[in-house]
């Protein structure tokens, strides 16, 4: 919109210039070798807008383009991982890096350590806010694997108050898959302390002697009454980046047409002209 409205602005800037030599040319005040030197310049003025528009939709279009094949590629690695067999992670070392199996399916054996669940906070879930339900599952060789548990909604009324949901209490086995351990976000002020966590960090659980948190979690599978799991897919929008292409390449199409159909006219124009 703002190289179309400078185009326009040009071009308005050039016709005002013809006309404005109409007059003085009828006063005797006005040389050709000025309008021509003006008219000059104004046209090389507005083909520089034009093309300037044209290189910026091209290139956001190609942006767009490439952020939709990184997001492919994140959706094909993550197919090919979840088609592999599933794995036991019930033996997993304190000191094991288990990056490497994110996205993996896995079947986890362990017991709660409900008292220590926490609420991750501005989570949403399709288009809804809401919190996450965290709460760490000691494994039976001291490792401590933190359990993304699903999702409940925030009370309209008071975003402070938490959902009532059932703690599980004994041994229990989980299917699912392993996960990245939580991102950090911006938070204000403490966000460890408390329920309600803005962000999942090591230090702010207190874990029984000998035991030691993982480097990744792991997403709970399957269905709870309390508990919505409709996680997201990664990979997902790359519909939206090429709908976003789509739109930048259009609007380089459309001025590119209409800065060469101007220029049909204008010669259209002049070999009408007596």
């Amino acid at each position: 919109l703002f190289i179309a409205a400078l185009a326009h602005h040009v071009e308005q800037g050039e016709r005002e210039a013809r006309q404005n030599d109409s007059e003085r040319q009828g006063n005797g005040h006005f040389h050709d070798g000025d309008y021509r030197l003006m008219s000059a310049w104004s046209s090389r003025l507005i083909w520089v807008v034009y093309l300037l528009g044209i290189a910026i939709g091209i290139a956001l279009g190609l942006w767009q383009l490439d952020r939709a094949g990184q997001k492919r590629a994140i959706r094909d690695a993550m197919q090919a991982r979840v088609a592999l067999p599933v794995i036991d992670a019930s033996g997993w070392a304190p000191d094991i890096d288990a990056r490497g199996e994110i996205h993996r399916r896995a079947v986890v054996r362990g017991e709660w350590l409900s008292d220590q669940t926490v609420f991750w906070d501005n989570r949403s879930m399709n288009g809804a806010a809401g919190f996450i339900v965290v709460t760490p599952l000691r494994l039976a060789s001291g490792a401590v694997l933190l359990v993304q548990r699903g999702w409940v909604p925030r009370d309209p009324r008071d975003r402070f108050a938490l959902p009532k949901l059932e703690q599980p209490v004994g041994p229990v086995a989980l299917e699912g898959s392993i996960a990245s351990f939580p991102s950090k976000r911006i938070e204000l002020g403490r966000g460890e302390e408390g329920a309600i966590r803005q962000n999942i960090v090591p230090e702010g659980f207190r874990l029984p002697a000998g035991s030691r948190l993982l480097t990744v979690s792991f997403v709970q599978g399957g269905r709870d009454p309390g508990l919505l799991r409709d996680w997201p897919v990664p990979g997902d929008g790359i519909d939206k980046h090429l709908g976003y292409a789509f739109q930048w390449f259009t609007l380089s199409g459309l001025i590119a047409a209409y800065a060469f159909g101007l220029q049909i006219a204008r010669r259209f124009r002049r070999s009408r002209a007596p």
